[in-house]
């Protein structure tokens, strides 16, 4: 065989070689991530994002799933249920079995019959009504995080108990997740004997709360709690301080991110809200932490935690019973986690059966002092 001969067989031989090693790379696991990327609200996206990226990263680092590396596929829901759907589409079209999915309710509801109709097994950390997972027929959706109904009455507990007020007014934005969480620390407060004076809705969206607030005036509540998002918790702070209202505000964990800090200015001081415990806080979650920090993304918000611990489920079921929907969310449905947020089990709903939320109160920087 002449040289040159030789050296063009070696070179084919040898491209040859490499495609058959690409060929041979095993296909990603793709997991949904549809969360709000754009908008008022995209700090919560955010928190999700890097909740699962983290997640990811370490266990592929691992060895994914027995050498099949997970891939996230970003999608926007921009927290507006107008887009929900499409959203939703985009995880069943890119060919995502799997989901760790939105963070506000409004979107979520009507979100997650899709993944149950098309059998996509879907976990949001983030969607806390009850319709989320009450509505739905099948069994292939779930959360990490607690729903209003658990959220509501410690609240409502924690005001009556620790605040002792003589009368509250709750407020909401008229939205899935606010006015839901509002009705359920009304109900609470209610049933422990705690006078409200006022329960009412606000415009999502509107600049001047002032007619709102004038009511307030009237009424001298010593707590008021909204149920709703930063943009209007913001609004409704520094107004109510602009027109000498003194009243403690209170709101649930979808009212606090840094938007609220940055709309509500000094007027956050004494503000309260309920939230996941700070899961970064627990000792064995050191490692995990410091996965985030070494991928530049904070671990404390509500969601981080949640998120992650959402892939850890997932991971732990495929590595069970393999890549096939139904299996995965009937062993979701039997077993038991254990995750960065705790030992994690599901009841028939996909809802967790315990979590911990805290209250934190702020200071008008912006930071947090755990109070309860």
């Amino acid at each position: 065989m002449q040289r040159s001969t030789f050296l063009r067989a070696s070179i084919a031989l040898a491209a040859a070689s490499l495609m058959g090693a690409a060929s041979a790379a095993p296909d990603p696991i793709l997991i949904g991530v549809p969360a709000p990327m754009t908008g008022p609200n995209t700090q919560y996206g955010d928190e999700l994002k890097a909740g699962v990226l983290t997640a990811i990263e370490t266990l592929n680092a691992a060895g994914g799933l027995n050498g099949r590396p997970y891939e996230a596929v970003l999608i926007d829901d921009a927290c507006e249920p107008k887009q929900a759907v499409q959203a939703a589409n985009r995880v069943l079209n890119s060919g995502a079995k799997f989901a760790v999915a939105h963070v506000c309710s409004g979107v979520t509801v009507p979100a997650a019959r899709i993944y149950e109709d098309e059998g996509i097994v879907a976990i949001t950390p983030g969607a806390t009504a009850p319709q989320v997972t009450d509505n739905l027929r099948g069994h292939h959706f779930f959360r990490t995080i607690g729903r209003d109904d658990q959220q509501g009455p410690f609240a409502a507990s924690f005001i009556t108990a620790r605040l002792n007020p003589k009368t509250v007014v709750v407020l909401h934005d008229k939205q899935t997740y606010g006015a839901g969480v509002a009705q359920h620390v009304k109900a609470s407060l209610e049933k422990l004997g705690t006078p409200i004076a006022l329960y009412d809705g606000i415009n999502a969206g509107d600049s001047d709360y002032s007619a709102v607030i004038t009511k307030l005036k009237t009424l001298k509540p010593d707590v008021v709690f909204f149920g709703g998002y930063p943009p209007e918790m913001g609004l409704l702070l520094r107004q109510a301080r602009e027109q000498g209202l003194q009243t403690r505000f209170m709101g649930a964990e979808g009212a606090f991110n840094q938007s609220l800090v940055e709309i509500a200015g000094p007027a956050l001081e004494g503000m309260m809200f309920t939230y996941p415990a700070d899961f970064s806080q627990r000792p064995e979650n050191k490692a995990v932490v410091q996965a985030f920090e070494k991928a530049k993304r904070p671990a404390n918000g509500a969601y981080q935690m949640p998120a992650y611990a959402a892939m850890q489920v997932l991971h732990k079921s495929l590595q069970a019973v393999g890549p096939d929907p139904k299996k995965v969310a009937d062993y979701m449905h039997a077993s038991r986690f254990d995750t960065v947020i705790g030992s994690v089990a599901f009841d028939t709903k996909g809802d967790l059966k315990n979590f911990e939320f805290v209250v934190f109160e702020l200071a008008k920087d912006g930071s947090r002092r755990l109070v309860r």
